[in-house]
């Protein structure tokens, strides 16, 4: 759920936010959206790389926290847990 916010905030239909994280040894970032887990894959040669998740509803950038890459650019598939790279 959205976080709460102050007065007149609450108008917009967008739900935006940022997340620090680690890719997994697998290669993928987990993210919760409406209260159900997906794993994201990024790629085994990026595991244990920090990155900065930027989050607009169901459209996510996960960008290298160090470098500034941009690592991966998905719409979130609400029917699957593991979005996989295409």
């Amino acid at each position: 759920m959205p976080k709460a916010l102050p007065g007149n905030s609450r108008d917009t239909d967008t739900h935006d936010r940022i997340r620090h994280d680690r890719i997994d040894k697998t290669g993928a970032v987990t993210l919760r959206v409406n209260g159900k887990l997906h794993h994201i894959g990024i790629g085994r040669t990026h595991a244990r790389t920090h990155v900065i998740l930027l989050i607009q509803d169901l459209n996510v950038r996960v960008v290298n926290a160090v470098t500034g890459e941009l690592l991966r650019d998905l719409e979130i598939d609400p029917e699957r847990d593991y979005q996989p790279r295409k």
